[in-house]
């Protein structure tokens, strides 16, 4: 079994027999080594349906996580359709219709540049996002084409390639604050979860989430689908979402999940500095399911006219190795992160051999400076003070 996989179950409380029991089946059965991993996982917590090989497991997602030592992600979704002629203001999800062979270029560009997994081109595609456009509708139907276009791509990839529903946050807020109830939240999740279905993703992949109440929504919408899904929250106010969350809440929080994640994490918020302190937090609270990163590729800078990020492939090379010796096991980039990044994110975890956990000081040596003094646990005192300069890297 891979360093740190049986870790990954430790809050399933697993006695000493069932250990013995399932080594003893595994190699009874002539098994590969991954299986115990994978049959402690399934029953426990119910996830998917294996066979006899652990490389028949029915769920793709499933299959490459327990297998896999870390798993590349895509980058910015925006960013390249902006870059496609995109016009700001529009919906995306509108091109899986009127656009399609743009969406399945912005796919194909991920997966050629050694992409393992993508997102659909359904972030906005809740109905109430979508009704801001007239359109509220037809969530379902977009959502089903954008994960379609997905799989089309993704089967002819030849190699195991992931489809990952995405669902972005309803832009509203929920009660008491706000007017959206949890009820409708639900049904707004549950809709768009179908379509994705539907259309061919292998796993629900919730992103960019504010509030824990949203969270939990999506959590019970998630539930009425037979798939796994992957929730992300973005950390982007000194250290916490916007809500106030902190890393250390949203381990608490996704621990007591009825229908938990398979895996959770953080995905944009500010830089590739400050989510790989928020990954930090996640690992030092040892939870059960695997990390996610998924930074952005540097600051955003106003440059003539268009929003800008200064990261650099090699920058974001740095960022991806960071991540996984922090702790992440699924990796990739956000807003800023083209597919040259995802090529030098992939040769980096690839030829470079896993390490220490990186310090806060390492941190800001090679990535640079935070954009906070805290990460809002208080664990972080000792912080390194942010520079305003960033040093040069090779």
């Amino acid at each position: 079994m891979a360093k740190g996989q049986g870790m990954r179950c430790r809050a399933c409380k697993q006695n000493a027999l069932f250990v013995i029991f399932a080594a003893f089946y595994r190699e009874t059965h002539n098994l590969c080594e991954d299986y115990e991993f994978a049959f402690r996982f399934k029953t426990w917590h119910g996830l998917g349906k294996y066979e006899d090989k652990c490389g028949d497991m029915t769920n793709a997602f499933l299959n490459m996580l327990a297998t896999r030592d870390w798993i590349l992600t895509d980058g910015a979704t925006g960013t390249n359709l902006f870059a496609m002629g995109l016009e700001s203001g529009d919906a995306p999800e509108f091109w899986n219709e009127t656009h399609p062979q743009n969406i399945t270029k912005l796919y194909q560009m991920a997966v050629d540049a050694g992409s393992d997994l993508f997102l659909t081109n359904s972030f906005g595609g809740n109905a109430s996002r979508l009704k801001l456009h007239n359109a509220g509708h037809r969530a379902r139907e977009l959502s089903r084409i954008s994960a379609e276009l997905g799989r089309e791509v993704a089967d002819k990839a030849g190699r195991a390639v992931v489809v990952a529903g995405s669902v972005g946050p309803t832009g509203d807020i929920m009660q008491p604050v706000g007017s959206l109830s949890h009820a409708d939240a639900v049904e707004i999740f549950h809709e768009q979860a179908d379509g994705l279905k539907e259309g061919g993703a292998d796993v629900l992949w919730l992103e960019t989430i504010s509030a824990p109440e949203e969270y939990l929504a999506a959590a019970e919408a998630f539930s009425k689908v037979d798939l796994p899904w992957v929730g992300t929250m973005s950390f982007d106010t000194a250290g916490r979402t916007m809500m106030g969350v902190t890393s250390k809440a949203m381990v608490e929080m996704v621990a007591n999940i009825p229908n938990a994640p398979v895996a959770f994490g953080a995905n944009c918020g500010t830089g590739a500095a400050d989510i790989l302190r928020t990954v930090l937090g996640f690992a030092a609270e040892s939870p059960a399911q695997a990390i996610v990163s998924k930074g952005n590729a540097g600051i955003p800078q106003y440059v003539d006219g268009h929003i800008c990020y200064n990261g650099t492939p090699e920058l974001m090379a740095h960022y991806a190795v960071m991540a996984r010796n922090a702790g992440a096991k699924i990796i990739g980039g956000c807003c800023g992160t083209m597919p040259a990044h995802l090529t030098s994110m992939r040769a980096a975890l690839e030829n470079t051999p896993k390490g220490a956990a990186p310090t806060l000081e390492e941190i800001v040596e090679k990535i640079g400076p935070f954009t906070s003094a805290s990460d809002g646990t208080g664990s972080d005192a000792a912080e390194p003070r942010a520079r305003r300069g960033r040093r040069n890297r090779d």
